[in-house]
């Protein structure tokens, strides 16, 4: 698992490569003082060349940049012909998504 949480912040987001998938893991607070580990997870999701799972049951809150993160992702991970799916039991990332009108960018992965 390559783990790119600062320990001092509220947030994280983690990248672990699995057999059959990547899972990128939104922790807590998901906001503008995640960029750079916005950015470098990105980059890791895509040198796995496999599916992606957003995992977002442990994200408590997602702002804008957050939003913006997965905006960029789903557009990163089409263009590399990577599917991409979200995992959100609790429906804090589909919530806002649907808030600003982006509820069909990502499809619901199965439990």
């Amino acid at each position: 698992m390559t783990d790119l949480k600062d320990r001092t912040m509220s947030g994280a987001i983690m990248v672990t490569h699995r057999q059959a998938d990547t899972r990128v893991c939104l922790v807590g607070a998901i906001d503008s003082a995640l960029r750079q580990q916005a950015s470098d997870s990105m980059g890791l999701a895509l040198m796995g060349g496999m599916p992606v799972v957003l995992d977002a049951s442990e994200a408590t809150f997602v702002d804008s940049s957050g939003v913006a993160f997965v905006i960029q992702l789903a557009r990163a991970m089409q263009e590399a012909g990577v599917d991409l799916s979200l995992y959100d039991p609790e429906g804090v990332l589909r919530g806002t998504l649907g808030l600003v009108g982006l509820a069909g960018l990502v499809k619901i992965a199965e439990a």
